[in-house]
C-alpha cells in the first residue's frame, strides 16, 4: 500500500525574536507564538537577543524596555544596525516620554502595554505580517518594473550620444512638449525617459503608450477615458492616460501611425490642456507634458496628408535625433555589456566576450538597433556556461548569414523583394510568430501587418 504523498510544510508567517526578563513570559511566547502561526526565539535578556540577532535573521523583534544588562531600547538599537528591515514591537508597563520619543528615532512598529491580552497581540503581530508582505510584494514590484522599463542611464561615449545628453539637459527643466526622432529600437523612450526624470516632474508619473500598438477604434478611450454605456462593451468608466498621467508626463511613442481623425483631438488637447472623455459632455483640465517620438518622416506624411501640418508644428516645439546604432560602433560593446548585466553578473567586465565576438559584433549593422542588441545578447546570456562570450553563443541567424548567402547566390531583387524576403525568414524563425517577428525586425506590429498585407495585394493583383 502506497504511503500518502506527505504536503510540503508551510513557512511560518514569521520569524520572531521575542526577548524579556520574565520567566513566565517566555514560557507563554514559546507555547503561544507557534499557535498564531509564526516561529519564535525567546531570549531572557539584552545580551542574549543581539547575539541571536548577529546569527540569523529575523521578521519581527518583540521586546521589553525594562532589561537587566541590556535595555529594550539599546538592542532596538543594535537590532536596525545588525537587521535595518526587521519590524520592531515594545513591550512595557511602564511607558514614558523618552521610550516613546526613542521608538520613533530607531522607527518602532508599535507598542503593548503589559499586561496584554493573547488577543491584542496576535492582532498587532497580524498586522506586522500583513505590513512585511505589502513591503515584499512592492520590492518585487519594482524589480519586475525596472527589468521592464530599465533606467534612464544612456550607455557610450560616441560624440553623436553627447550632443543628446546636452539636449535632454537643455530641454528638461522647461515645460516645452519635445518630438524624440530616431530608427525603430534606437532608444527613444530611454530619452524620454532621461528628459522625465531630470524635469520638474520626476516625482511625478511617467505614462508611455504606443500609438501603433492599439487598433484606431480603442485609442480615444485608452487616452482620453470613457464613461460607463459609451459604447458597446463599456461595462464601467474608465480614466484615460491622460488623466493618469496628471501632474507629470505622457509619452506618445510611434506618433506617426496616429490616426487623422484622433490627431485633431490631440491638437486640441495640447492646445487647451482639457480632455473629455468618451460619451461625457464635461470637460477635465489636466497638466501634463507630453513627449513623442517617431521613427516616420513627419515632414513627408505632411505632404501626403496622413499628418496634420499644425499638430507636427504643435509637438516639435523641440527636437532630439537619437543616432542609430550603426553610427556608434565605439558604444557596441560598452551597451553589450551593461545588457549582460541584466541577465549575469558574474565575470569581469573586460573579459566578457572573445575577440572574435567583439570583431563580429561591431561589424553587424544593427538594422533593429539597441533593441536588437539586447535580443542578441540576452540569447547569448542563456547560451554562454562560462565566459567570454564566444560566437558560437550568437543567435544562429545573427548577422543574417544564411539570408546573406541566399542574396549573393540569388537574382537581383528589389528593395521590397529584400524586405520581403526578410520578414519571410524573420516568421519562419519564429514559427509564424507576427509579434517576435516584428520584435527581431525591429518594426511595430501594425507595419509588419501592413507590409505584409501590401506584398499579398501585389502578388493578387499581378
Amino acid at each position: 500500500m502506497s504511503q500518502p504523498k506527505q504536503q510540503p510544510k508551510k513557512r511560518p508567517a514569521m520569524h520572531i525574536l521575542f526577548a524579556d526578563d520574565e520567566k513566565n513570559l517566555q514560557e507563554l511566547m514559546r507555547s503561544e507564538l507557534p499557535r498564531m502561526g509564526y516561529s519564535v526565539t525567546v531570549c531572557p535578556d539584552g545580551l542574549t537577543a543581539v547575539a541571536a540577532l548577529e546569527k540569523e535573521p529575523f521578521d519581527c523583534l518583540l521586546v521589553d524596555l525594562n532589561m537587566p544588562g541590556l535595555g529594550g531600547i539599546e538592542v532596538i538599537a543594535k537590532a536596525r544596525e545588525l537587521r535595518p528591515e526587521i519590524e520592531v514591537v515594545i513591550m512595557t508597563g511602564k511607558p514614558t516620554t523618552e521610550t516613546a520619543i526613542a521608538a520613533v528615532h530607531y522607527q518602532v512598529y508599535d507598542y503593548l502595554t503589559k499586561p496584554c491580552r493573547l488577543a491584542d497581540m496576535a492582532g498587532l503581530l497580524g498586522r506586522v505580517a500583513e505590513r512585511r508582505q505589502t513591503k515584499r510584494q512592492l520590492t518585487a514590484l519594482q524589480h519586475r518594473l525596472l527589468r521592464a522599463e530599465g533606467d534612464s542611464k544612456m550607455v557610450g561615449n560616441a560624440k553623436a550620444m553627447h550632443s543628446v545628453r546636452t539636449l535632454i539637459a537643455k530641454v528638461a527643466p522647461t515645460e516645452s512638449t519635445v518630438l524624440v526622432r530616431g530608427e525603430t529600437g534606437c532608444g527613444k523612450e530611454l530619452v524620454a525617459r532621461a528628459v522625465h526624470d531630470s524635469s520638474l516632474r520626476a516625482d511625478q508619473p511617467l505614462v508611455a503608450i504606443n500609438c501603433g500598438a492599439l487598433p484606431e477604434n480603442l485609442i480615444e478611450s485608452e487616452l482620453f477615458g470613457h464613461c460607463k454605456g459609451a459604447f458597446t462593451g463599456a461595462d464601467a468608466a474608465r480614466v484615460g492616460l491622460f488623466e493618469v498621467a496628471d501632474g507629470g508626463t505622457i509619452f506618445l511613442d510611434e506618433i506617426g501611425e496616429l490616426p487623422l481623425s484622433m490627431q485633431a483631438k490631440l491638437l486640441r488637447v495640447l492646445e487647451t490642456g482639457d480632455i473629455r472623455r468618451l460619451g461625457d459632455n464635461q470637460t477635465v483640465h489636466v497638466n501634463v507634458r507630453v513627449i513623442c517620438a517617431t521613427h516616420r518622416d513627419l515632414e513627408k506624411m505632411v505632404e501626403e496628408g496622413t499628418f496634420r501640418e499644425d499638430l507636427m508644428f504643435r509637438i516639435n516645439a523641440f527636437e532630439i535625433e537619437v543616432p542609430p546604432l550603426r553610427d556608434r560602433v565605439e558604444d557596441i560593446i560598452p551597451l553589450a555589456t551593461h545588457l549582460l548585466r541584466r541577465h549575469r553578473t558574474d565575470g569581469k567586465d573586460d573579459q566578457l566576450f572573445s575577440p572574435e565576438a567583439i570583431a563580429e559584433l561591431k561589424a553587424h549593422q544593427w538594422p533593429g538597433n539597441v533593441r536588437e542588441l539586447a535580443n542578441v545578447i540576452e540569447h547569448a546570456a542563456i547560451l554562454c556556461d562560462s565566459f567570454p562570450i564566444d560566437t558560437g553563443n550568437l543567435p544562429r541567424h545573427f548577422g543574417k548569414r544564411q539570408l546573406r548567402k541566399e542574396l549573393r547566390d540569388s537574382e537581383p531583387m528589389s528593395l521590397r523583394q529584400l524586405e520581403m524576403v526578410a520578414i519571410e525568414r524573420a516568421l519562419e524563425r519564429h514559427d509564424g510568430n507576427k509579434a517576435a517577428a516584428a520584435e527581431e525586425l525591429g518594426v511595430s506590429l501594425k507595419t509588419l501587418y501592413n507590409k505584409i498585407a501590401a506584398a499579398e495585394e501585389k502578388k493578387q493583383a499581378g
